[in-house]
């Protein structure tokens, strides 16, 4: 009889880098497109609006490397001294840990018996392991990566923020608002339906959230260009 090996592909392998690469290249596009209107608003010369939008870029990329970078960092820190502590306590209170983990299983339906056959077969295989699973909630497929977010949130931020300059250097002075909105909320959207369709999230509403958010942020800066360009 033939085997049929049987395969599951799960979204929460995605969860960490999927994060990071919609958060920056949501917030790439936002705040470049909604920098460049508002300079836009306040009648800059062409230049000034494209210098403008290039130091946004790599400020942002930048500043989005820095703080997934601390932001993950810190999480990491923590998971670490928590499995350090889980360790210590199961070098100094085995019987206790034993207990600890079977009532937990109890609490997922199993019977009091098999949670204390399961939990003592587990810790026999990986002490820590079981423990960082199903007691702290640590894994392999979610434990934070502070290098692997901080580079995709950069690269994904640069790659958002080239798409508003890109649709500012081939508009024309005069369409440069309208243009880089457009083209903006347009991207907006098929990231937001990609990001869903990736992470089994409603399409429609995803879509819908990231362009309401781009579209008041650029309505705001191009305000505030408006107002700060008649004073001056």
């Amino acid at each position: 009889m033939p085997r049929h090996t049987h395969r599951e592909s799960h979204r929460t392998l995605r969860i960490g880098w999927l994060r990071a690469a919609v958060l920056g290249a949501n917030d790439g596009i936002v705040s470049t497109a909604s920098l460049m209107v508002g300079v836009a608003a306040a009648d800059v010369s062409h230049g000034n609006l494209w210098l403008a939008g290039v130091a946004g870029l790599v400020a942002g990329a930048m500043s989005m490397a820095a703080g997934e970078y601390v932001s993950v960092s810190s999480q990491s820190d923590t998971e670490k001294a928590d499995l350090a502590r889980e360790s210590a306590e199961l070098l100094a209170q085995p019987e206790h840990e034993h207990q600890e983990l079977a009532a937990i299983y109890v609490k997922r339906g199993l019977t009091p018996e098999l949670s204390k056959e399961v939990a003592r077969q587990l810790m026999v295989h990986d002490d820590l392991g079981a423990h960082a699973r199903d007691e702290l909630g640590i894994n392999e497929m979610t434990s934070a990566n502070p290098v692997q977010a901080a580079f995709t949130s950069a690269l994904t931020f640069s790659v958002g923020a080239s798409l508003p300059l890109l649709a500012a250097l081939v508009s024309p002075a005069s369409l440069v608002v309208p243009l880089v909105a457009g083209t903006s909320l347009v991207v907006l959207t098929v990231l937001g339906a990609l990001s869903a369709r990736a992470g089994g999230a409603p399409v429609i509403r995803a879509s819908l959230r990231v362009v309401f958010w781009g579209a008041l942020a650029m309505a705001l800066t191009a305000g505030v260009g408006k107002l700060v360009g008649a004073v001056v």
